[in-house]
Order: structure tokens, then C-alpha cells, then sequence
């Protein structure tokens, strides 16, 4: 197949791009370089079936010759990020949402969505199913993110309904792993980088929420497999494993052996309090689960923040 990837230079568009270059197919990458990096995808530049265009999917977008699927991954998707850039967050998950859709149709190709957890904002159903609707706050500082790809969805079953596309909707759950950017401020990464750089560790409230993380490979997977094999209906992936915040953080202590001290911070507006996917439907239609460990998958992301320290990347006096 020839795939279109938006998103192709970022932290989960790379790693997906890999995997079905891998695979045998084509694949044409889109990126404007907000949230994305050029590293993330340099080992590919001269791949054969690899294409690159720099370009913001939110306006006009046209790709020639065949395309046999269009996936969105194009958008901010940490907090630091879409407070920072608001509006184009927006409108990558509303036009650019449409323009994929659009390109999509014209081309005759599937369409998959990158949706989020954040759909169910603070959960108040728990574990977090996908018949779930959520508890959003559509004013407050995240609404922004939440709300784009809530519209996003409706979005893509609008298409699906109206037009007959053939759709996917993933709701993907925190993930981690090499080429999250150091300074995103996502809970992995945060720790890591501080635990490597003897910063103090930061915990926001009492370190009591919790979060479920999937390692990269195993969210890549599932993730290609929904496209494959899956129904149009909106799916979970993510690990089901829920863990506190505060037992994140002693994991990371142990496994970089940071003497880092632990600082506690006034809890963000509108941070959720749980979140853990139930993957029912994941261990039905995919015949999908995780198996990297939490212990394996933060091993394996800590050696990737050490090998950039001291790079553009990583600046040892950031």
C-alpha cells in the first residue's frame, strides 16, 4: 500500500511510519515541524519508499497519484504544547481533521483518526470504555485539545455515515518511549530528564492520580492492527496496568539512580484524576494486548534521553 501519514515526524508518526515501511509498504510523511523533529525520521531520508513534504495538513492539502490510506496524527498532544499553540491545535483537529477526510475520500482510501483518552476528559466511569461519552470541561485550559479531537471524531463518523468512508477511530492512552521530546511535559519524560540532569523530580498534587503507559511498540502494533483489521467504531489501546503517578516516579529513581529530591507542586486545572483504558474491544477485534512491562519500556526510554544528553536535544545546561 501507499500510505499518507500526517504527524510522520512525530514522537508516535515516526515510530508508526517505520513499522510499515518496514512492512513493505510506501509512505508519504507530512509534517510542519511544530511539535514534530527532523531526527525523528533523518535514518529515513533516501528510503526508497519513503517521501517527505513539509507542509501544514490545517491548510489545502493534495497529494498526487494513488493513496490507499490517510492517518492523522498531525497535532500538539501534551499539555505544554497546546497551551503554547491553542489555536493550531484547533484547527489541525477541525481543518486539518477535514482536509485529511477529504483527501481521503477523493483518493478512495481508508481513513484513520489519532484520537485520545482525553476524549473522556476526567473520567468519572472507571476503567474508561469506549461507549463512555466523558466528563470534558469544553472552557478550561485543556478543552482546547479535548474538544478538537472530540470534533474530530464526530468528524470522521460523519464521513464514514454520510460519504461511506471507510473509517478508524483509535483512542490512544499515555504513551512513551525513544523520541518523545525531553521537554514536552509529559509525566515520562519529565522524570527522566529531571532524574538524569539532578533536577528535582516534580509531582503535581499528591502524586495519588493515575495513568495506565504503554511502551511505544506494543501502542504501534495495535495501532496497525486496527487499521488493518479493524471496524469503524472508536477503540481503546492502551496497557490496562494503572499506575500512581508517585509510583512512576520511584520507578524512574531506581532504574537511572538519580538523587533527585521529590518536589510536590499545586495539581494543573482539569487534570484527570484516573485513566485506564478497558480493552475489551482490543482483545476481541484485534486479538490485542500489551507486553512491555512498565519497568522494561522506562529501561529502554531512559537509555534513549542518555544517548541524546549533551545534543540539541538534550542540552547538558538547558
Amino acid at each position: 500500500m501507499r500510505l499518507l501519514i500526517t504527524g510522520a515526524a512525530g514522537f508516535l508518526g515516526s515510530h508508526l511510519t517505520d513499522r510499515f515501511l518496514a512492512d513493505g509498504h510506501s509512505v508519504v510523511g507530512l509534517d510542519n515541524f511544530i511539535t514534530g523533529h527532523p531526527d525523528n525520521i533523518a535514518h529515513l531520508i533516501g528510503h526508497q519508499r519513503f517521501e517527505f513534504v513539509r507542509h501544514n495538513v490545517s491548510t489545502f492539502t493534495y497529494v498526487p497519484g494513488p493513496i490507499d490510506g490517510v492517518l492523522h496524527f498531525a497535532s500538539p498532544a501534551s499539555p505544554i504544547d497546546y497551551l503554547e499553540h491553542p489555536i493550531p491545535t484547533l484547527k489541525v483537529g477541525a481543518l486539518g481533521t477535514h482536509n485529511a477526510l477529504g483527501l481521503a475520500k477523493a483518493k478512495g482510501a481508508r481513513f484513520f483518526l489519532a484520537s485520545t483518552s482525553e476524549v473522556y476528559g476526567d473520567p468519572l466511569v472507571h476503567p474508561q470504555p469506549e461507549t463512555y461519552w466523558g466528563n470534558v470541561n469544553p472552557v478550561g485550559p485543556r478543552g482546547v485539545y479535548d474538544e478538537a479531537k472530540r470534533f474530530a471524531e464526530a468528524m470522521t463518523m460523519a464521513y464514514h455515515t454520510y460519504h461511506g468512508l471507510d473509517t478508524r477511530i483509535v483512542r490512544i492512552f499515555n504513551t512513551y518511549g525513544p523520541r518523545m521530546r525531553p521537554y514536552d511535559g509529559r509525566v515520562v519524560s519529565n522524570f527522566i530528564v529531571q532524574s538524569l540532569t539532578g533536577r528535582p523530580i516534580t509531582i503535581y498534587g499528591d502524586g495519588s492520580q493515575t495513568r495506565s503507559f504503554c511502551y511505544v511498540t506494543d501502542e504501534v502494533e495495535g495501532l496497525c492492527r486496527l487499521f488493518m483489521q479493524g471496524d469503524n467504531d472508536p477503540m481503546n489501546i492502551g496497557n490496562p496496568i494503572e499506575y500512581t503517578v508517585r509510583q512512576l516516579a520511584e520507578v524512574v529513581v531506581e532504574l537511572t539512580g538519580t538523587k533527585s529530591p521529590i518536589e510536590y507542586r499545586d495539581l494543573p486545572r482539569d487534570d484527570p484524576k484516573v485513566r485506564q483504558p478497558d480493552i475489551t474491544r482490543a482483545r476481541s477485534v484485534l486479538g490485542w494486548e500489551p507486553d512491555v512491562s512498565l519497568r522494561e519500556g522506562v529501561t529502554k526510554t531512559i537509555d534513549y534521553f542518555r544517548s541524546i544528553m549533551g545534543t540539541d536535544r538534550l542540552p547538558l545546561n538547558a
